[in-house]
């Protein structure tokens, strides 16, 4: 074989996994329901959508991309819209004391890096097991921003602030918040696909005992996708708060379900060593549109936390079922291809 041919072959190969990829599926669903909505919405055409579902979209995104990482690594985060809840409690007593914003905001992002910290702390270097970690840390940062903050509403921040959290580029639909979230994107992607580190979260997500073995060190991989998921439910907390000039003890409240359905659903598995980070980029854009389209046919809230429940419910689910399925046909077609018993074979038996 020539040398031309064997560069198509291996071209045509490496176009045929990334065909097959849960990635590209994931690329082809997102078309699928964007043209869907298109066509059964007819307010969902209209130029501001890209602009308010993005939006929409911004706060669910930050808390995905490190989830993504947490859960690869076979540990789960359920204190992400707590934490941003607490740094939106922060930020608006903050400014409304006095403190310089930027001050405010860098004092924010520490209490990020603080509430992963103790995540990270408890999980990775104490034992617990995340889940149970991050459901009594939900209560208790939810619990803080309570204290910090009581019953009242903060709304006093900088105008330029809300302005860059709502508006876009001229009549693009673009919003400026587009910009830092594809280098968030970006960050996060070579994070984990490129680097020894990102492997080593996937080899830890299939054993911890075989990562160890390896040479990786896994209480440190664990802790800082911990301490990740923290900062940016901080930064999602903050860009929430200055979308809708309103810091609140219950801003972001119940938004860690809408988070690990969209991942889960993009192909990161509850059990970890699965995922990616486009297609947790996907999943959010996908439930993301789903959500937007059904809010501009009125449909009540609580049936898009349920359509959320179910979504997580299936892309667990269905897995499972996939593998049964291959399983019972591999067995059909072991039996099937088992030879005959010979005649004679029975009749020198008997």
């Amino acid at each position: 074989m020539s040398a031309p041919e064997m560069d198509f072959t291996k071209k045509s190969a490496a176009l045929g996994r990334l065909w097959a990829s849960r990635d590209a599926k994931m690329a082809l669903i997102f078309i699928a329901v964007v043209l869907l909505a298109l066509v059964l919405v007819p307010r969902f055409g209209q130029p501001r959508t890209l602009t308010y579902l993005t939006l929409d979209v911004t706060t669910t995104l930050l808390m995905a991309l490190p989830m993504t990482l947490v859960m690869v690594a076979a540990d789960i985060d359920l204190s992400v819209a707590s934490t941003a809840g607490l740094v939106s409690a922060s930020l608006g007593v903050l400014v409304q004391s006095g403190t310089p914003f930027w001050q405010a905001v860098l004092v924010c992002l520490v209490i990020g890096l603080l509430c992963g910290g103790i995540n990270g702390i408890i999980t990775a270097y104490i034992g617990i097991p995340a889940l149970a970690v991050t459901i009594g840390t939900l209560a208790l940062y939810r619990g803080l921003a309570l204290v910090v903050i009581g019953d009242q509403s903060v709304s006093a921040f900088p105008e330029w602030a809300t302005e860059f959290a709502t508006g876009s580029f001229g009549k693009t639909g673009i919003p400026y918040v587009a910009v830092p979230l594809v280098i968030f994107v970006l960050l996060f992607w070579v994070l984990l696909h490129k680097t020894p580190y990102g492997r080593g979260l996937y080899a830890l997500g299939y054993s911890q005992e075989a990562a160890r073995f390896v040479g990786i060190d896994t209480r440190r991989s664990r802790m800082i996708a911990l301490v990740l998921s923290g900062l940016m439910a901080a930064i999602g907390g903050i860009f929430y708060t200055l979308r809708y000039s309103a810091a609140k003890s219950d801003n972001v409240e119940g938004l860690e379900l809408t988070v690990i359905a969209a991942i889960v659903f993009g192909g990161v598995s509850v059990f970890g060593g699965k995922g990616s980070i486009w297609g947790s980029v996907f999943g959010v854009f996908t439930v993301g549109v789903l959500n937007y389209a059904l809010r501009l046919n009125r449909i009540p809230e609580v049936v898009l936390v349920m359509i959320t429940g179910l979504l997580l419910i299936g892309s667990v689910v269905a897995p499972s079922v996939v593998s049964v399925v291959k399983d019972w046909r591999a067995r059909r077609r072991d039996r099937a291809s088992l030879p005959a018993p010979s005649e004679n074979h029975g009749a020198a038996r008997a």
